[in-house]
């Protein structure tokens, strides 16, 4: 007959936020996809009161009055262990030069909505085919102290695609393993001086590259909706089935 120190140790284990927990998301796909099903919305979330670039800044209490409409998408690529696609910027663009990034930007009024533009964007900049994406749902909407509201649509990303970048706003797509951006160790506090004072701002340096300012502040919301410590939700018995493409509601079009 089992202990009860052995149950006690088997619920520590299996436990939202525990070590072990964190290990099997970051290593099994089906898990991953079981997690961000159950704590993220299908829909894009309101602007109010969401994570930015004044929640370590705020002594920068002016916000930009009318926000733009953007939105990214946030790739997991189905490897095990899981990792994800960022992207680095040209140095030729005007805004954010050489930064790393997700693909994604501004939503057009031809655009279905937020789903539909980082589906398209991302076809765009770097060629992902959408019949490859699993959208899986909505991070909490992202501002940005240049005045955007960010909407990051997190996915699932079959592995067997084949890039294409747009050489003018691409540089080089790369993955990170998700273990590494999910491990709270790794969640740093840099700061700069941006027009004539100090800014404090996430940072999450991986080897050569320097993922930092929205892009990390975005993974930082990715960890406290996804990793973090908190009350035990009730997921699906069968994550294998979320895997199936035809049963992922909420897949829009791009």
């Amino acid at each position: 007959m089992a202990s009860r120190r052995s149950h006690d140790t088997y619920r520590a284990m299996t436990a939202p936020g525990s070590q072990h927990q964190n290990a099997l998301l970051t290593n099994d796909p089906a898990a991953f996809a079981a997690r961000a099903r159950a704590r993220l919305s299908a829909a894009a979330g309101n602007a109010a009161g969401t994570p930015s670039d004044y929640d370590l800044n705020p002594q920068m209490s002016t916000q930009p009055g009318e926000l733009r409409a953007a939105a990214v998408l946030v790739p997991v690529i189905a490897r095990t262990p899981l990792t994800l696609l960022l992207t680095q910027r040209t140095h030729t663009l005007a805004r954010h030069p050489g930064q790393i990034a997700f693909p994604g930007g501004r939503i057009d009024d031809t655009d279905e909505g937020p789903a539909a533009a980082a589906l398209r964007e991302a076809a765009e900049e770097i060629g992902l085919a959408a019949e490859l994406v699993m959208p899986l749902g909505f991070l909490d909407t992202y501002i940005t102290g240049t005045g955007y509201a960010i909407s990051p649509l997190l996915a699932l990303v079959e592995p067997d695609f084949t890039l294409n970048l747009a050489p003018a706003e691409v540089a080089d797509a790369f993955e990170v393993p998700l273990a590494f951006l999910m491990d709270e160790a790794n969640h740093q506090t840099h700061t700069r001086i941006w027009q004539g004072a100090e800014r404090r701002f996430y940072a999450m340096p991986f080897e050569n590259r320097y993922i930092w300012g929205a892009t990390a502040g975005i993974l930082k919301n990715m960890h406290e909706r996804l990793f973090a410590q908190c009350d035990a939700v009730a997921e699906p018995n069968s994550a294998g089935a979320l895997l199936r493409r035809n049963n992922a509601p909420g897949r829009q079009s791009p």
